[in-house]
């Protein structure tokens, strides 16, 4: 059978096309998009409710691979700018909201999630707390989906109250809190479980005593550049209280290389009778304690960060945050739906139950029981200012400075007048 050249190459070339097409669809057909999920989570039954919702959503998206990256606190939010801006971003991570996100929002290394929350008129959205939106929306868009939400508070051994003889129910004002560290510490008992080491331990009492002294006005002014700013004599008067506590020396020796870890470990250890900390703390006593157990659930007691005498801050205004999950500019396109998964009332149930926080979801919301949580919610519901972490809500460099004046401050390293000074330096020139 004669053949011609130009015939046998035609047929090849034909079958060297068809053998590339089956290739490329093959090639289609395996394709995975891997979403990089980066998280901040050491406790392994934590994250054993997040891989067993990462392995179902793989399951039913078989062409999904959901990859869960850890890094601790402090080296996520120290890396965090360099891996944004890197060639191997991650596709979603964890943010607290405030002037971070914003920050983040303006540099083109994240995108918004409003038409993903608005699809299908708007289905994912009306799941979720309007406030809660709110706190992540800067713009007219929504830069991250919240997830949970939370209160800081103080948390106290009822033992070694019992011990010294203090009655947590009689501390209403700063006055009776420094009062019962005196007491406290008279008995012998270390008084307060203190991070000085991670430095934002401690500009919860900074920032708690200048929301009670300058109180929702006050603040707003600061930030409007009004009054002296973060200069004004309430912020000074918010650092010489929290230099009165210093000066008592009620944290556990080391605090100031003290990591939260270590902190929740001194409280979890019984080494301490207080700690200020957030609605779950239950939990993280427990799995940071020495033997991975803690303080017993009836031995833990809870109260709000007291009011200051002649403050315009109120009983009812909380400090504390938003928490949810940013997607990345170059992020797969599947990861908003994995984030959608994420946030289901039927996922959020079980991650509420074991890790131990609100969900910004109503439907979640039946799985709270832990009585500590319940009393946060309590709380929550009858607020009347929520006022996001500092070092989040003025924006990072801003941030860093509110956390170190703080440390300087309680060690008596730095002046109130000083510090309040360098804030507003800060907020001036960021």
């Amino acid at each position: 059978m004669k053949t011609s050249f130009g015939r046998l190459a035609r047929q090849s070339a034909l079958i060297g096309l068809s053998a590339l097409m089956l290739g490329v669809g093959a090639s289609s057909a395996w394709a995975v998009d891997t979403i990089k999920w980066l998280h901040l989570e050491n406790n392994p039954d934590n994250l054993k409710v997040w891989q067993n919702i990462a392995a179902a959503y793989e399951k039913a998206h078989p062409n999904v691979k959901v990859q869960l990256q850890f890094l601790e606190n402090e080296a996520f939010k120290a890396k965090l700018p360099t891996l944004l801006q890197s060639n191997d971003p991650p596709s979603m991570f964890y943010t607290w909201g405030g002037g971070v996100l914003k920050a983040q929002s303006q540099t083109g290394a994240i995108r918004d999630v409003t038409a993903a929350l608005d699809a299908d008129g708007g289905a994912w959205r009306k799941t979720i707390a309007p406030a809660a939106i709110d706190a992540m929306s800067f713009d007219g868009k929504v830069w991250a989906v919240p997830y949970q939400s939370g209160v800081v508070s103080f948390f106290y051994n009822k033992d070694l109250f019992k011990k010294a003889g203090v009655d947590a129910d009689s501390i209403k004002t700063w006055d009776d809190f420094l009062a019962a560290v005196k007491k406290i510490k008279a008995a012998g008992i270390v008084p307060i479980a203190g991070g000085g080491g991670d430095k934002w331990p401690i500009h919860f009492y900074w920032s708690y005593l200048a929301m009670r002294i300058a109180g929702k006005d006050g603040f707003a002014a600061a930030k409007a550049d009004k009054d002296g700013g973060f200069s004004n004599a309430a912020f000074v008067q918010a650092g010489q209280d929290l230099a009165d506590l210093g000066k008592l020396q009620p944290f556990q020796p080391g605090y100031l290389g003290a990591t939260w870890n270590d902190t929740l470990a001194a409280f979890g250890d019984g080494r301490a009778a207080i700690i200020l900390s957030f609605d779950n703390t239950y939990h993280t006593q427990a799995s940071n304690a020495t033997n991975g157990k803690g303080l017993a659930e009836d031995n833990v007691g809870r109260f709000p960060f007291p009011v200051v005498t002649g403050g315009k801050g109120l009983s009812t205004d909380d400090f504390g945050g938003v928490n949810g999950w940013v997607v990345t500019k170059a992020a797969p396109p599947e990861t908003e739906d994995f984030i959608k998964f994420l946030t289901s009332a039927e996922n959020l149930r079980p991650q509420a139950k074991q890790i131990g926080f609100l969900p910004t979801v109503a439907a979640a919301q039946d799985a709270v029981t832990d009585p500590l949580e319940l009393a946060a919610a309590k709380q929550m519901a009858a607020e009347t200012w929520h006022q996001n972490y500092l070092d989040q809500d003025l924006g990072p460099d801003v941030g860093r400075v509110v956390n170190d004046m703080s440390v300087g401050i309680v060690s008596g390293q730095v002046s109130p007048s000083d510090a309040a000074g360098q804030i507003e330096d800060a907020f001036q020139n960021q």
